[in-house]
């Protein structure tokens, strides 16, 4: 089993910057890859970025320049930086981790969500 916990949201003016972090624990080292999703308000949750247990990233193209995921699933530690923020990047932000479960099948883990609001 893996958990997580996503911190760092909060309300920022349009054109601010927050930093989102996420922290594994449990069965860390059974993480196969980890990434950011977001759920706005009457919208589906859409993935906004992924790394693999290599640190390859790969960011959603409308979200490209202005959001900036890093980190290390060897640790269970993922972040997202978010810079230039828009009003419709006004969402829930989930973390996920994909792992392999103690029989070795895939297994999706969520956090709690934290929300992120872009207004003035």
């Amino acid at each position: 089993q893996v958990q997580l916990v996503e911190s760092g949201g909060g309300l920022v003016q349009p054109g601010g910057s927050l930093r989102l972090s996420c922290e594994a624990s449990g069965s860390i080292s059974d993480i196969v890859d980890m990434g950011w999703f977001r759920q706005a308000p009457g919208k589906q949750r859409e993935l906004v970025a992924r790394i693999t247990s290599r640190g390859w990233t790969n960011h959603e193209e409308s979200v490209k320049g202005r959001l900036t995921m890093s980190g290390d699933t060897a640790k269970g530690t993922i972040f997202l930086q978010m810079n230039d923020l828009k009003s419709e990047d006004t969402a829930v932000y989930y973390c996920n981790a994909r792992y392999r479960d103690y029989l070795g099948d895939p297994a999706d883990a969520w956090g709690q969500g934290t929300l992120v609001t872009v207004s003035s």
